[in-house]
């Protein structure tokens, strides 16, 4: 692993100013970053394909450009395209949000061959931390703990059968390349291991043209916890807490929360440390993700996210830090110009992921928006830019609003989740609110005493009452 100088850039240079930033993204996170960008003075340009013509951040930024056809692969996921629209606007930087090409190295690497400033940590990170193996590698050369398992790719029956029974049973193989649950297959003992070795490498191959896998102990009831870092080019890490991801379904996250009702001060300070440090170690700058599975008291550490996070709201409402003008600043060369001492947390905060998606089965939903009102309020925040007579295309992740309440406690933060989902209307689509609704009442999740399998369960039995 190369050392931090040898990643992070000469800092004997005065800060840039970004005068315009083309927002490589749609949907509510493009949305959002307008919103910050427009804040700071920078002008925005958005990018569409011909679906999203007339999606709120199009019709707010002060340019916008067509890049292609509704399929991603033809517009968000066209390299080519983005880059010509950001020299033909005159772009200064490039913020990828999340998704789409947001942990792509090579358009990373692209954007900034093009004297354009990619606004997230360097290419070199971006690419070892997209290779689980490599991630796992570096995390163990930065003293992060890990679960136990395979060194690199497992290549044959019999070297899977050797690793499995000195690792012990049940086992975990996962696809080296990408994430979401594909590639990814339990082995509860030698009968079935072959068949979840083969059945991961070729959904692996399929999914991301990678066949490669790897092994790991399978832990029975882990939460999911990850500590949100942010890191200048000047040498100053600091961590802004933890969030809870345990909520997933299907490995897709549902709800978070932050702080996590699982941890005592002491696990969370200890934590965060550990990441900073191993940030630091990295050679890492710009925002950051390290995730943990945490079961009986110990973190393993899994995978960073080298982006922005879908449910960075919830550590912005506990700690008042607008993390997508700390992106900027970063990327701009500025000084964090505050240390850990001075991150403060206050309260609690929820956030709610609203698919436009049948809450029971789970089906897409996309169409046409009739009636529509957010809720609002102290302390609530709706990241959406949905409006009366918008159509929902069928071509992109389901996701079309993120509900985000803050409390004084988690208790307080609840009664507020619950009233604001009373208030939440959307017709013209199906939307995942009514599940919403059920589970902030459900005593496993009042209780705080769930884990990243709980909500398959509870969605199970609501899928037989129905």
């Amino acid at each position: 692993m190369s050392s931090p100088a040898q990643d992070r850039p000469p800092v004997a240079f005065e800060p840039t100013r970004f005068e315009k930033v083309l927002i490589a993204n749609r949907g509510e996170i493009a949305l959002r970053i307008l919103r910050a960008c427009r804040e700071m003075g920078i002008r925005t340009v958005a990018v569409h394909s011909t679906a999203d013509a007339e999606a709120m951040h199009v019709r707010l930024a002060d340019e916008s450009v067509c890049i292609g056809p509704p399929p991603a692969r033809d517009s968000y996921l066209n390299k080519a395209a983005l880059l010509a629209a950001a020299t033909i606007t005159g772009a200064d930087a490039v913020h990828p949000g999340y998704g789409f090409l947001s942990e792509n190295a090579d358009f990373a690497e692209m954007v900034q061959d093009h004297h354009i400033t990619f606004i997230g940590p360097p290419a070199k990170l971006i690419r070892s931390m997209g290779d689980k193996i490599a991630a796992k590698q570096a995390a163990v050369s930065a003293g992060l703990p890990v679960v136990p398992g395979s060194d690199g790719a497992v290549g044959t029956e019999e070297e899977a059968l050797d690793l499995a029974a000195a690792i012990g049973y049940p086992v975990l193989i996962k696809a080296t390349a990408g994430g979401g649950g594909r590639g990814m297959k339990v082995a509860t003992g030698p009968d079935d291991l072959i068949e979840a070795w083969q059945t991961a490498r070729t959904e692996a191959l399929a999914a991301f043209g990678n066949g490669e896998v790897y092994m790991e102990k399978y832990l029975a009831h882990p939460r999911h916890i990850e500590v949100q870092v942010l890191a200048d080019m000047h040498g100053t890490v600091v961590h802004l807490g933890e969030r809870d991801c345990s909520l997933q379904r299907k490995h897709q996250k549902v709800l978070e929360e932050a702080p996590s009702p699982a941890l005592t001060d002491e696990q969370r300070a200890r934590i965060g440390a550990i990441a900073c440090e191993a940030t630091r170690q990295l050679g890492y700058y710009n925002a950051g993700t390290m995730e943990f599975l945490y079961e009986n008291g110990g973190f393993y550490f899994i995978e960073m996210n080298t982006r922005l996070q879908v449910e960075h709201p919830v550590t912005e409402m506990i700690t008042t830090l607008d993390l997508v003008k700390e992106q900027i600043r970063v990327a701009q060369g500025e000084p964090l110009g505050y240390a850990q001492g001075d991150i403060r947390v206050h309260g609690h905060a929820i956030e709610c992921r609203i698919n436009a998606e049948n809450p029971v089965t789970f089906t897409p939903s996309p169409g046409t928006l009739g009636r529509y009102h957010a809720p609002g309020g102290m302390g609530v925040r709706v990241e959406s830019g949905l409006y009366t007579g918008l159509r929902v295309p069928p071509h992109y992740d389901s996701m079309i609003a993120k509900l985000v309440v803050h409390g004084a406690n988690r208790t307080e933060c609840l009664m507020r989740l619950r009233r604001a989902l009373g208030e939440y209307v959307i017709e013209g689509v199906e939307t995942t609110i009514p599940l919403h609704q059920r589970l902030v009442q459900a005593p496993r999740f009042v209780s705080g005493d769930y884990d990243i399998r709980w909500l398959e369960g509870f969605v199970t039995e609501d899928q037989d009452d129905g």
